[in-house]
């Protein structure tokens, strides 16, 4: 199993733009962004699970308001895998299926009315 912490990087930019080759025995890649629209700093808790109950991160990081993070998980080859991004008092969650998506960009943006999620499969096996 090829587990990695998360790389949290200041700033609006997503890593979904960069890809790297990868093979149909690669683990699969979550580039995920979380954006605090708030006046005020959140803490984010970020998980990502298979469907099998392994996971991948589960870590957290604080965002000032009007910031963005992005985080790179690497998860595993096959198999439904969430992710979870939750504070106090919101929550967002999207999926991907791993055996058929080997980079899934993920959106979460948190203000102080609604939590915004999208996401889509940008490297397909």
């Amino acid at each position: 199993m090829n587990r990695r912490r998360f790389l949290a990087v200041a700033g609006a930019t997503s890593l979904a733009g960069c890809t790297a080759p990868f093979g149909p025995e690669e683990s699969s890649r979550l580039d995920l962004t979380v954006r605090n629209d708030r006046a005020d700093p959140i803490t984010v808790r970020v998980e990502v699970v298979d469907a099998e109950g392994t996971t991948y991160e589960d870590g957290s990081d604080r965002i000032d308001g009007g910031v963005a993070r992005a985080f790179e998980v690497i998860g595993g080859q096959e198999g439904r895998h969430e992710v979870t991004v939750s504070g106090d008092g919101f929550r967002g969650q999207l999926a991907w299926n791993a055996a058929t998506c080997r980079l899934f960009d993920g959106r979460v943006r948190v203000t102080d009315d609604l939590v915004e999620v999208a996401g889509e499969c940008v490297d397909q096996r």
